[in-house]
């Protein structure tokens, strides 16, 4: 085929394309606007998810503010916790009192000793708040530094020489006497004291003395904190 030939037929098809591009099958003002539309909407949808991008840092945000709170009242709880702990424990601490008397059982006297070995010990325990007193040896062991208070009272029958002394740590503190009575005597004494924790407290016969005591507890040790230091 000529050249001349194939410009011919090469014009024609162009020919054809324009006329199939204006034919009425093809609107293109309507895909232009399907175009727009589509932009329109893709457009929407960026902006929706940016504000969904927006709402969730705004949730993160308000989380992460609540998780702070959250943090900082758990701190206010514990520090709270301990307070009531602490209150609880000084609350404990001050509630220290004993008083016990000589005979857990029956009647009789306790003594004379020519040497006294160890503390008159009381059995009969009427109050041990604090667990101060010990029943087994009569000692009473500070269990905080504060002032107390102690009394003790001492009973003998009529012609008997009776003595009591009160020791700190083995410091005669504060005695009773009572010289051979025509008929039963009685003597009592008490002091206040400071002691640190860990001080003993006790009672003890002078050499060559009675008591008495039987379930009427007439001989008996007694104290308690009155504040502590």
């Amino acid at each position: 085929m000529s050249i001349s030939a194939q410009l011919v037929l090469l014009l024609c098809a162009c020919c054809v394309q324009a006329q199939d591009f204006m034919s009425p099958n093809v609107n293109v003002l309507s895909e232009l606007g399907k175009i727009k539309d589509l932009e329109e909407r893709v457009k929407t949808t960026e902006n929706v998810m940016q504000s969904q991008k927006n709402s969730v840092t705004e949730l993160t945000t308000k989380l992460d503010e609540v998780k702070s709170e959250n943090e900082a009242l758990k701190t206010t709880v514990q520090t709270l916790q301990e307070k009531v702990e602490s209150l609880r424990n000084e609350n404990e601490v001050r509630k220290v009192a004993f008083s016990a008397s000589l005979l857990a059982s029956g009647e009789g006297h306790t003594g004379p000793y020519n040497s006294v070995p160890s503390p008159l010990i009381y059995k009969k325990v009427f109050t041990n708040a604090g667990n101060g007193y010990d029943s087994n040896t009569g000692i009473f062991t500070a269990p905080v530094k504060g002032v107390y208070y102690f009394r003790f009272y001492a009973h003998c029958h009529g012609g008997i020489k009776m003595a009591v002394s009160l020791f700190k740590n083995g410091e005669r503190q504060c005695s009773v006497f009572s010289w051979k009575p025509i008929t039963n005597g009685n003597a009592s004494n008490g002091v206040i004291l400071t002691l640190e924790k860990g001080d003993q407290m006790f009672t003890k016969l002078w050499e060559n003395t009675w008591v008495y005591d039987d379930p009427a507890s007439y001989t008996s040790f007694g104290g308690f904190l009155l504040f502590p230091l």
